[in-house]
């Protein structure tokens, strides 16, 4: 039994599909395949019910899994112990965004890390707020920035990174462009252009709008702000972005702030208290990041 086995029975069960645990460890879905069969005929039982679409646990692999967890943590846990005594970070961090990201300190970050430390490889992958939480959560990701209505999500370590109100952001000669401000009944009527369901912002503003009772008429969704801009730039709806992602749009867009929306729409830094010194190397190299961006701000 070796432990790359144990690390891709536990990415199976996590992801629930040999393709994803494939994806996830970066190997082929027939090597993690391979490697699992061979598991199952050392322990001499089947880990996998492989007759439905998704990979579940039998009964054995149930039993097997939280000792395959327990003795890849213990493992780690060697490396971070002799990490720790000769000052060496090495391993492997695993960092999660939100899609449609373009905060570039989280990028001046990872790369002021790699330069610190060359022998920690770097994995950057997106995904959606809810699911980058849930992630971190069960340790398959070290790190995430996320969007979050919520100062610190249950579990987790948290360093808010932006605090902001959501805007409607209109073209000229749209009948709101020439308004300050506006509510979300102020809005019906309009087809709507957001965020998809599972990012910060888009459970910001469907909070708010339950709370007011207001239905939205969500016409077109994309991940990106840029592609949210161009779509109300065009007329086809009324956007709904963070205040400092309506700025970079200023030049084409009104941005109204939303009187009834007041909770924020949280940019944080998620983790685990793992004790990994590459994720607390990690953190830092993010906080001294995000800390010179709002000293820019403040000095412009």
């Amino acid at each position: 039994m070796e432990l790359r086995q144990l690390e891709y029975f536990v990415a199976v069960a996590e992801e629930r599909s040999f393709t994803r645990a494939a994806e996830r460890v970066h190997i082929s879905q027939s090597g993690v395949s391979a490697q699992i069969r061979q598991l199952e005929r050392e322990l001499g039982a089947e880990l996998f019910d492989r007759s439905a679409r998704a990979a579940t646990l039998t009964a054995a692999g149930k039993a097997a899994l939280e000792h395959a967890r327990a003795a890849l943590a213990a493992a780690a846990a060697v490396g971070q112990a002799v990490g720790e005594v000769t000052a060496l970070i090495r391993g492997h961090l695993t960092v999660g965004m939100v899609i449609g990201c373009t905060i570039t300190p989280l990028f001046d970050a990872l790369a002021a890390f790699h330069a610190a430390h060359p022998g920690v490889q770097i994995t950057l992958l997106e995904d959606s707020s809810d699911r980058l939480v849930e992630r971190v959560r069960a340790g398959t990701l070290d790190l995430a920035l996320v969007g979050t209505t919520t100062t610190t999500p249950d579990g987790l370590q948290a360093t808010t990174i932006t605090s902001e109100r959501l805007v409607a952001a209109v073209p000229p000669g749209h009948p709101l462009a020439a308004r300050d401000r506006v509510t979300l009944r102020d809005l019906d009527g309009n087809p709507i252009v957001c965020m998809p369901p599972g990012t910060g912002l888009r459970t910001v503003f469907d909070e708010a709008c339950a709370a007011q009772r207001v239905r939205p008429a969500i016409a077109l969704q994309a991940s990106a702000p840029d592609a949210i801009a161009d779509l109300a730039a065009r007329g086809l709806g009324v956007a709904i972005l963070g205040q400092s992602m309506a700025q970079r749009y200023r030049d084409r867009l009104a941005a109204l702030i939303i009187d009834d929306a007041e909770a924020p729409a949280l940019l944080a830094l998620v983790s685990r208290n793992t004790g990994s010194p590459a994720v607390r190397e990690a953190l830092r190299c993010c906080h001294r990041a995000f800390s010179a961006q709002s000293r820019d701000r403040e000095a412009r």
